[in-house]
């Protein structure tokens, strides 16, 4: 099975991703918000509200914390995949799943849907492990 060519060139795939996901890793805070206000922000001791919280906005605090770990590796992937001129097929796609993979895990992650926040966090590890994957084949090709 081959994947589809995208209109697009993979190493601008792979920088836009990289952008994207920089910006999806605050909006579980937007939520985050909005529990805060709901349980009465104190802006004297913000982490001290935690407990205060409702449920969805810990768990929206929780992917929020995700976001931040799992966009580290993401960005070292892409960047070693644009390094490397990774411009196959499956790069592109590998960081477009993970984009959307990271689009929804919050989502499944604030509704309380464990099944589908481990699968999408599958699915970002799986595109991670591809992109490294690739690089590091071409970086040991003499």
């Amino acid at each position: 099975m081959t994947l589809p060519t995208l209109p697009i060139p993979t190493l601008t795939i792979l920088l836009d991703c990289i952008a994207i996901t920089a910006i999806l890793v605050y909006v579980p805070f937007l939520v985050v918000a909005v529990g805060r206000v709901q349980a009465g922000y104190d802006m004297a001791a913000p982490r001290a509200l935690f407990d205060k919280l409702p449920d969805y906005a810990k768990r929206a605090t929780w992917a929020h914390q995700n976001a931040f770990e799992s966009f580290a590796l993401f960005a070292a992937a892409a960047l070693m995949a644009y390094v490397t001129q990774q411009t196959s097929p499956l790069a592109a796609w590998a960081a477009i799943a993970y984009v959307t993979a990271r689009l929804l895990y919050p989502v499944f992650y604030i509704l309380n849907v464990p099944i589908g926040r481990s699968l999408m966090f599958a699915v970002g590890s799986l595109s991670i492990t591809i992109l490294i994957g690739l690089s590091l084949l071409d970086a040991h090709r003499f």
